[in-house]
């Protein structure tokens, strides 16, 4: 049975995008970067890497979007990984996720408070509100 490279088909995506240069990655894989800066690189073995803001990797991690990274799991890189491709729009939707962060054309769009996390209610937690 033939495995997907998915780094390939990711490529054929994210190296359409303005700016965007495609390379072999020094880990073996390939990488995507926008002038010096990487947008992110796919691994031989089916795992995307993003280096994200720290907030960032936080909100994604919390929301299921992403994994902590498999060998700097407190730093802000974050993997996505590739098991089939139902995957590979997800992981494309974080490539442009961070393309437009690189480039200054991300949209915020401010997250749901998670439980036991402070609002602007002071002291409060949003768990303290009555339903």
């Amino acid at each position: 049975m033939a495995t997907t490279d998915f780094g390939a088909v990711i490529a054929a995506l994210v190296g359409q995008w303005e700016g965007v240069e495609v390379s072999p990655h020094r880990f073996g894989g390939v990488e995507f970067r926008v002038g010096r800066r990487e947008i992110g690189h796919v691994h031989v073995d089916g795992v995307a890497d993003l280096l994200v803001s720290v907030r960032l990797r936080r909100d994604l991690v919390a929301a299921g979007r992403a994994l902590p990274h498999r060998t700097l799991p407190h730093s802000a890189w974050i993997s996505i990984r590739l098991r089939s491709e139902h995957d590979v729009p997800a992981a494309v939707d974080l490539f442009r996720l961070n393309y437009n962060r690189l480039r200054g054309t991300a949209v915020r769009v401010p997250a749901a408070p998670r439980r036991g996390t402070p609002t602007m209610l002071g002291d409060r937690s949003a768990d303290d509100l009555p339903a």
